[in-house]
Parts: structure tokens; sequence; C-alpha cells
């Protein structure tokens, strides 16, 4: 049985209908802090080595996060015989 649910709401209806926090004023923070040192940025060496260090946890985050993607989707492919596949 299959049951397709939609729900038609806002990003901020979503957010606060799950429960998650408002981050709002600390990503407006944030993206200003950005900006101010982009703009002193002269060449691309210089904004990519701005960009490393006002990202949280700089390289090693973003490391982080490419291998827990790269997890979740080997998790989540299974082979062709795997009998818990739902049939197309």
């Amino acid at each position: 049985m299959k049951v397709h649910v939609e729900i038609d709401c806002t990003p901020e209806e979503a957010r606060r209908f799950m429960g998650l926090p408002d981050v709002e004023k600390a990503n407006a923070v944030y993206v200003d802090a950005f900006a101010k040192a982009m703009q002193g940025a002269g060449n691309v060496e210089q904004m990519q080595e701005y960009a490393r260090q006002l990202a949280p946890m700089g390289q090693m985050g973003l490391k982080m996060f490419q291998s827990f993607m790269e997890n979740a989707r080997k998790a989540g492919a299974r082979p062709e015989d795997d009998p818990l596949k739902p049939d197309a």
C-alpha cells in the first residue's frame, strides 16, 4: 500500500511545524561577515582563503560533510535482487 501526502506550506511554517529553531538572525550575521570579508579580496585565492576561515570547521567540516553524504548514498543503494526493494 502506498500513501501519498502533499502538504502546502511556506518554509517558515514547515520549520515551526517540525520544531526547528529560527536561525535567521544568526544567518544574517554570518552572511554579513562573509560579504565584508569578500569585499577586501583582490583575487580568487584570497576569496578562497576567506571562505575557509569563515566556514564552520573549515576544510575539515567540508570533508566530513562529503563523507557523510557518500556513506548515506551507499547505505541507500540496494542490490537489484533485494527482496525489500519496492516494485516500480
